[in-house]
Order: C-alpha cells, then sequence, then structure tokens
C-alpha cells in the first residue's frame, strides 16, 4: 500500500536508520542515450561545471531511494561487449566468472585483462534540479540522475559522519535533507568530483503541498533492478565468446585456446561509435573515471 506524505513524514527516522542498514550491506546496462528523464551536469571547455540539485526520497510505492547497478563496457577481437552484469540482481554472470579465473591464474598480464573488462559501478536517484546555469529550463524539475562511487560516498559520509561532533543527515530527506554543491573540475584528464559538497539540513519546500507535488513527479526505480533489464546467462555467455574470440557455443564455457581467425566487421552503428569513444578510456579508481564516463552516455 502506497504511503501518504504524512505517513511518509511521521516515519522518517526509521526510514533513515533503516536506509542506512541497506546502505552499508550494498556498499561491501542501462544506457540512457537518448533519454530525457536523466539530468547530466555539462562543463565548460577547461572542464570546470557547477550545479545545485537535491537527491530526493524513493518515489512512491518504494523504499530506497536508489537503486546500484553493475555494468561492463570493454573492446575484444570480436567487437564491444556493453551489457547490464547479472551480478547486480545476485546472480552468476559470465564475465565475472571469466575474470575470476584469470585473476586467480597468478599471470600478471591476465589481472591486466580483469582490469579492462572489470565490473563498474552506478548509482541512479531522483534529484531535484535547485540551479544549473548551463541549462536554467532543468531549474525546478525532477531527474533521474546517474553517478558514481565517489559522488555516493559523499552521501554516505553524511549519513554515517566518522566525528562524533558532526550529526547524522538523510541528505534523501524532503524535510531534513540537504542540497548537494556539484562541483566539477577536469584533473588528469578525468572528471573529478572532491570539492562537491553538501550544505547544511534544509527543508526542500515550506509547503508540505510543494513537497508532495514534487513526490509525484519523481520516476519509479525498481525498473533498473527488474529481470527485464538483463539478458540470461547463456545469452551473455555467446556473447562474451563472440567478443573474446572464442570458438563455443552458448552452453559451453570460454576455451582461451579456441580463437577465431576471422576479423570482425567494420561496420559501427552511431551508438557503437558512442560507446567505441565512452569505454576507450583507461580506468583508474582514484581519478572518478567511472564518473566521467557516464556523463558522456
Amino acid at each position: 500500500m502506497t504511503a501518504t506524505l504524512s505517513e511518509l513524514k511521521q516515519s522518517r527516522k526509521n526510514r533513515f536508520d533503516s536506509l542506512r542498514t541497506k546502505v552499508d550491506k550494498m556498499d561491501s546496462n542501462q544506457s540512457n542515450i537518448g533519454d530525457d528523464r536523466y539530468w547530466k551536469p555539462e562543463v565548460d571547455n577547461a572542464g570546470n561545471g557547477f550545479a545545485i540539485i537535491r537527491f530526493l526520497d524513493a518515489p512512491k510505492g518504494e523504499d530506497i531511494p536508489y537503486q546500484r547497478v553493475f555494468t561492463h563496457g570493454f573492446q575484444g577481437p570480436g567487437g564491444w561487449y556493453i551489457e547490464n552484469s547479472l551480478t547486480t540482481i545476485n546472480q552468476q554472470d559470465p564475465i565475472s566468472e571469466y575474470n575470476r579465473r584469470l585473476w586467480n591464474s597468478g599471470v600478471e598480464s591476465d589481472k591486466d585483462i580483469v582490469r579492462k573488462q572489470k565490473r563498474r559501478l552506478s548509482y541512479i536517484s531522483n534529484i531535484y534540479v535547485v540551479k544549473d546555469s548551463s541549462n536554467p529550463q532543468s531549474e525546478g524539475k525532477v531527474f533521474l540522475y546517474r553517478y558514481g562511487k565517489k559522488i555516493f560516498d559523499k552521501i554516505k559520509d553524511m549519513m554515517e559522519p566518522q566525528f562524533e561532533d558532526e550529526t547524522p543527515v538523510n541528505v534523501f530527506d524532503f524535510w531534513e535533507g540537504a542540497n548537494f554543491r556539484l562541483k566539477i573540475r577536469q584533473v588528469d584528464g578525468y572528471r573529478n568530483y572532491d570539492k562537491s559538497e553538501f550544505d547544511s539540513p534544509t527543508v526542500l519546500f515550506e509547503d508540505d503541498a510543494d513537497i508532495e507535488s514534487t513526490w509525484n513527479t519523481e520516476h519509479a526505480l525498481l525498473e533498473f533492478v527488474d529481470n527485464s533489464q538483463f539478458k540470461t546467462y547463456d545469452a551473455l555467455l555467446k556473447r562474451l565468446n563472440g567478443v573474446l574470440g572464442f570458438n563455443t557455443q552458448a552452453s559451453e564455457l570460454y576455451r582461451p585456446g579456441d580463437i577465431v581467425t576471422e576479423t570482425p566487421a567494420s561496420h559501427e552503428t552511431a551508438q557503437e561509435k558512442i560507446q567505441d569513444e565512452v569505454f576507450s578510456k583507461p580506468t583508474s579508481e582514484d581519478n572518478d573515471e567511472y564518473d566521467d564516463l557516464l556523463n558522456k552516455l
């Protein structure tokens, strides 16, 4: 049964405690190309950008204000492998199994392959755009926002502060949440979010009617972890074998000795060209590389 705004307001303390527990548990390819539900920050020629956004509470009928999604994006002899990972929904995934085998081989070059093929983490939330000078038409509207671990860590730091003189803040809360000042810089060729920060807690709107109106315009999040958004294990295995150039059937495991010598087709669709640009960058956990890639999709 969908909660009313009054019930949401009264239960937010218990819901915050529950949310912090879920964040702890979750912490241990949806493509948004052409999807106008998404908001993406813009940067100037120097790679700098600024906006103020507000992370919103869970949409009606849902319990969590974000969803976590794992994807893989890399190029092999047979083309690009760009897929949602079944590990998102706690199922076995062929590329994860293959990476594990390579990592445990004891060969350093195999570990380099794993680093190239590793899964990437992103989060999806509803946000309210408070200020966006690059796109003022977005201000005062609700969008989906896809972001990486660096920004999520800032959310978690607010919810679970490290020092005793700091008060935990549920940044998703309509009444006691906080605006987020998104500050983007270009550091070593990647978008960097280190200077981004949350303001002091404040109500989103003084009038609960305005809060409810905003709540009503949120986008569903559960769709991003619905089974329909993921290919089956066998379908992913078949695709993986083709990309890696392994001459096997979908029901068989990849055998590195069975290399296909055919040259892959050179034809690229417009979307594949975009994906080529996005996923050709090297990876670096310290440089927000995935946040950077996400904003190019």
